[in-house]
């Protein structure tokens, strides 16, 4: 990377920083940028000035603190920048418009008909996206994120083999999304995006924790030392296809016994128990391989009888989980309900430009 590079990416990462800092409190000042970024005073002024210049922050007057000279204050402009997500179901294209504090304003849900193809889902999204367009000024959307099922390449843009989906074989959709839409999009697996999204509404303290998804298949997004862990292919998550009875039935992935399938015939003879309890042995597994401080249970199948899997996965870390009073685990459900993967798909663009950064950038497709 050449000098002026390397500059233009500090620069970036600077203004992402003071950016995170400004989405999580009301006002803010020079002292408080400092202090939570390690920056001189002086690198703090010239952050300031140029967020101030994009329309990211604005003054919100000045604060005395005893005596001396008052502190000039200021506070992030949540409605300068939006971004849209998208989570693509097995069943449904649901759709947000977030703003730059990460707040849904819009949102909108389409059926989408069994085995859809990938035409057919660029079409629902193209009228998606226009429609909540239109609740924003069109310079301030930044690009469009889709979270989606898996298995997917999150590096390339590629769905590789999504399960239950005939037509979804090594298909571009960041690229062709990027292409339709005229757009900048990112791609990433739907559990993933889900992960994002809670991290960003819990703040720093969320460090290791897995979103686990119930919603036509069972997928885990990790979060791990602070930021999203997607693994050596970036295809991490695959939580429904691990095996939880060595003579089970046959599951989509063409494995015997996975967790997911066990699960959904559970849920197929109406026995939300059975299946709640199935999850919670998955849960105690995931525990005691990675070592997670929080577990959050979404899903629109989840969460009409999230008392039924909250109490079972509760349970389940109180009493088998050794040591509990050591390796301890909440377990809670997402704050933003059925949106959280749509809109970690939105804040995931977010984070492209305007941070928290928690490692490399990755390339959006551009149109």
């Amino acid at each position: 990377m050449d000098k002026a590079a390397d500059l233009d990416y500090l620069r970036d990462y600077n203004d992402a920083l003071v950016v995170a800092i400004a989405r999580r409190t009301d006002v803010f000042d020079r002292a408080t940028i400092a202090a939570g970024t390690g920056l001189t005073p002086q690198a703090v002024s010239k952050v300031i000035a140029r967020l101030l210049a994009a329309g990211l922050v604005e003054p919100d007057g000045v604060r005395r603190h005893g005596v001396g000279k008052p502190t000039s204050v200021y506070r992030l402009v949540p409605d300068s920048r939006y971004a849209i997500g998208a989570h693509v179901a097995r069943r449904t294209l649901r759709l947000v418009l977030c703003d730059l504090a990460g707040e849904v304003r819009q949102s909108v849900v389409t059926p989408l008909p069994g085995d859809f193809t990938p035409v057919r889902l660029l079409d629902d999204l193209a009228d998606g996206v226009a429609a909540l367009a239109g609740g924003c000024k069109a310079e301030r959307l930044v690009g469009v994120g889709i979270g989606m099922v898996g298995p997917l390449d999150h590096a390339e843009g590629v769905v590789r083999d999504a399960h239950r989906l005939r037509h979804w074989h090594d298909v571009p959709l960041r690229d062709l999304a990027a292409e339709r839409l005229g757009l900048p999009v990112l791609l990433d697996k739907d559990v993933t995006a889900g992960v994002v999204a809670e991290a960003w509404r819990r703040g720093p303290k969320f460090r290791d924790a897995v979103l686990i998804m119930v919603e036509s298949g069972i997928g885990a997004g990790l979060w791990l030392g602070g930021s999203a862990y997607r693994g050596a292919h970036t295809n991490a998550g695959e939580f429904g296809h691990m095996v939880v009875q060595l003579d089970g039935p046959r599951c989509v992935c063409g494995r015997n016994g996975c967790l997911e399938i066990v699960h959904d015939q559970a849920r197929a003879r109406g026995d939300v128990a059975a299946a709640a309890r199935v999850l919670a042995v998955g849960v105690v597994n995931l525990l005691q391989a990675i070592d997670v401080d929080h577990v959050v249970l979404a899903g629109a199948d989840l969460l009409p009888h999230a008392d039924a899997y909250l109490g079972a996965a509760q349970d389940a870390v109180r009493t088998e989980v050794p040591r509990v009073d050591w390796l301890t685990a909440d377990v809670t459900t997402p704050a933003l309900g059925v949106d959280v993967i749509a809109a970690g798909a939105a804040m995931g663009v977010l984070n492209e430009r305007y941070g928290p950064l928690t490692g490399p950038r990755q390339a959006a497709a551009h149109p």
